[in-house]
């Protein structure tokens, strides 16, 4: 009997221990703030299952400008309550609106302190933006909830999504539809990418640690005297980008189609990437996206980036790797990528203000259609080898910072007939190292580019005069 009067006390104790211990994991939890407990006081007296979610989903690539936007609209006539990070334990799919007002015990969304990314978007400071969120705020005495979470599938973040949680009434609808409406308007501004130079990039960061995802480049300063063409070639890449940009307005009035189709072509080293840098500074307050060969894959997502950010210049150099005559192709891949090429340039509205630039240095082995299928290419300009006349302005151009008397110039126009611009860049450097070695003080002679000239030319044999651009010289 004593015995069983001690096991009683032993439950009792064991029941009293059990519900002190299950205080405490409440209180523990309390001190986390669960994320519903938060939601319940914020929309309080109103019951949770009278609120309203709505939502959206945005680019992976854009979120700068949503940061942007966010600031904004909550530093207006939008007040800020309570504002957080949120975590849920054990959640692969990522965390909802409907999943932080459930009261639950078993790992339930929690509020932490907000994280942030910095994004490079190419100007002296990065954008700090934030990667989940919680916002409890008020706006003419309606109390709403805004979630920011990233979202994706099979582990691979595409996007950011905004839930909206407002009552289930006109004013919450209202408010939901202008927060998106604000959203959008931000993203067609696209403040943090327009007007500048941008490549996609599936690699998020770079070594800075910084997040890029768009990539801003810094094209090197090229003015119009610097572009050493042909006249004739001049003449055709003013009128039909320079002058066509200018006159889009009036071609339109005209029920003209404002997008165009442009092929570079020449061999290595004639300036095609040169006069991509000129444009890109030339055509004002253009978008130029590059899409190198490797990168078609990507072509939807450049279109709709070009698309947003008209006007703009889409640049695909050596579209011959992908573009190569169908007898050549070694799988159906191929022509996969040389149709939606196509499909892309032909598929666009006739308002669309997009130009197209593609460079070849192999322009026989491009397919046929690719040339003569109207809607896609409506110019073709050659870049050839630089004449007498060109040798001698590059020549000077890239003698930048020494001194040539003009018998050396002349002599130096003389023994480099056929050798590309690129050429010329490297012997003037080369002439300069030889100067240095030798102590000089500043004027170049005919030694100096003698010797460059003999290692340019004979040392490295045939295969270096094809990799320096000089393969057409005697």
């Amino acid at each position: 009997m004593e015995y069983l009067g001690w096991l009683l006390v032993g439950l009792l104790m064991g029941g009293g221990i059990s519900y002190i211990g299950s205080r405490c994991i409440k209180t523990a939890s309390d001190d986390r703030s669960t994320v519903a407990a938060l939601l319940h006081s914020h929309f309080y007296p109103i019951k949770i299952d009278s609120i309203t979610i709505s939502e959206r989903e945005f680019p992976f690539r854009v979120r700068a400008d949503l940061q942007r936007a966010i600031d904004r609209l909550f530093g207006d006539d939008t007040e800020v309550l309570h504002f957080c990070g949120v975590r849920k334990e054990y959640s692969h799919e990522g965390v909802s609106l409907a999943d932080c007002v459930i009261e639950s015990e078993h790992y339930p969304p929690v509020s932490i302190p907000p994280e942030f990314e910095e994004i490079d978007i190419g100007d002296e400071n990065p954008v700090r933006v934030l990667k989940v969120g919680l916002w409890l705020l008020e706006k003419n005495q309606s109390r709403f909830a805004v979630l920011l979470t990233p979202t994706g599938q099979y582990g691979q973040i595409t996007g950011m999504k905004f839930q909206v949680g407002t009552p289930n009434s006109p004013e919450g609808t209202k408010i939901a539809q202008s927060f998106f409406k604000h959203l959008e308007e931000a993203i067609l501004k696209a403040e943090s990418y327009r007007g500048k130079t941008l490549s996609l990039e599936q690699s998020e960061h770079s070594y800075t640690g910084q997040s890029t995802g768009i990539t801003v480049h810094k094209l090197r300063l090229v003015e119009r005297e610097n572009v050493i063409l042909p006249e004739s070639t001049l003449k055709l890449l003013e009128r039909n980008v320079i002058q066509f940009v200018q006159q889009r307005e009036r071609l339109s009035t005209f029920k003209q189609s404002t997008k165009k189709g442009i092929l570079f072509y020449g061999p290595p080293g004639t300036g095609k990437t040169h006069t991509i840098h000129y444009l890109s500074r030339a055509l004002e307050d253009h978008t130029t996206l590059l899409i190198s060969a490797e990168q078609v894959g990507l072509l939807s997502e450049y279109m709709t980036l070009a698309r947003l950010l008209q006007p703009s210049m889409v640049v695909l150099e050596d579209v011959d790797l992908i573009a190569r005559d169908r007898a050549n192709m070694n799988s159906p891949c191929d022509e996969i990528l040389l149709n939606k090429l196509l499909n892309e340039m032909d598929g666009l509205k006739q308002d669309a203000d997009i130009l197209f630039i593609l460079t070849t240095n192999r322009p026989e082995s491009l397919e046929a259609a690719l040339a003569s299928r109207p809607g896609r290419i409506d110019q073709a300009i050659e870049f050839p080898l630089p004449d007498d006349s060109g040798r001698n302005k590059l020549i000077r151009l890239y003698s930048e910072g020494i001194s040539l008397s003009d018998e050396v110039v002349a002599d130096v126009v003389r023994r480099t007939e056929g050798v590309s611009a690129a050429f010329i860049k490297e012997l003037m450097r080369r002439s300069v190292q030889f100067h240095i070695e030798r102590n000089g003080s500043g004027m170049i002679n005919s030694e100096d580019v003698s010797n460059a000239l003999d290692e340019m030319l004979v040392s490295g044999g045939s295969l270096n005069l094809k990799l320096l651009g000089g393969s057409g010289i005697e």
